[in-house]
């Protein structure tokens, strides 16, 4: 079972959205629409699921509520409970949640880069090495919840930010993300978001940026064909423009409607579909 992103090409490249019960992670520089992507899953899933839980903790003080409306973001059925500083503090959290849900509930933390530890808040900043209590804590949240999550079917989606990954050379992966190698090995869907241009339109002689353009690339999938990429637009104050993407995937791939039909059939009879 899957929500639905919202964009059509990046359902079929995940092979239907994103998977229920299982942990997401959502990876991408800045202006790639990370946090859109979770409004759209949080939209979707309550149209899905009329009585199912949305909680959804924002912790980088920045998120736009009359926005986040606008796009369709249920405001009204949202818990976004208490502030969060610490990954502890969303450690208790996510156990409370996942111990008290019966079924089908999404939990979005957006995001984990901008969750400290109680040990990095209590030292000075010359001191210790910063960044691996929050692994080491990750991977122990993991091992506990991990299998009560997709018993309960308890969604958690976890947006991360890239960083440059200094020292890096030859075939080895130029960025990273905090969090260690704990999110890389439990997340079930891991997607890397990447903006490769502008959407632009003249409006009184001035070209201004209308949207951009998305490139989400699949880093990681155990419910579907992982490596595949999407491209899709995002249209500011509308949100995913799903059918301007298709069109342009249609226009770009040269579809022959007939042979496109006639594919289709050939499915169905592979199906078992007589009719």
């Amino acid at each position: 079972r899957f929500i639905p992103t919202g964009s059509t090409m990046l359902n079929l490249a995940l092979g239907g959205g994103w998977v229920e019960g299982r942990v997401s992670n959502i990876i991408g520089d800045k202006s790639t629409g990370k946090t859109l992507q979770c409004i759209e899953a949080c939209a979707n899933f309550a149209r899905k699921y009329p009585k199912a839980k949305i909680r959804y903790r924002e912790s980088e003080s920045a998120f736009d509520n009359a926005y986040a409306a606008a796009l369709g973001f249920p405001l009204e059925r949202i818990d976004f409970g208490d502030p969060m500083e610490t990954v502890e503090d969303l450690f208790e959290d996510l156990e409370r949640i996942v111990n008290g849900a019966k079924t089908d509930e999404l939990v979005v933390c957006d995001s984990l880069d901008a969750l400290s530890d109680r040990a990095e808040i209590g030292r000075d900043i010359d001191e210790g090495t910063f960044g691996a209590q929050k692994a080491k804590l990750l991977s122990q949240l993991f091992r506990r919840l991990i299998a009560k999550m997709e018993k309960k079917r308890v969604t958690l989606m976890i947006v991360s930010q890239i960083r440059d990954n200094i020292g890096a050379f030859g075939h080895a992966k130029k960025w990273t993300r905090s969090g260690g190698k704990a999110l890389d090995f439990y997340a079930s869907q891991v997607v890397v978001l990447a903006n490769t241009g502008k959407l632009t339109q003249t409006i009184l002689n001035q070209k201004r940026a209308i949207g951009i353009k998305v490139k989400a690339s699949i880093d990681k999938n155990k419910v579907g064909l992982p490596y595949r990429e999407a491209l899709y637009q995002i249209r500011f104050g509308y949100g995913l423009d799903d059918a301007q993407s298709m069109v342009d995937f249609l226009a770009e791939t040269k579809v022959d409607m007939v042979q496109l039909r006639n594919l289709n059939f050939t499915f169905l009879r592979q199906a078992g579909c007589s009719n």
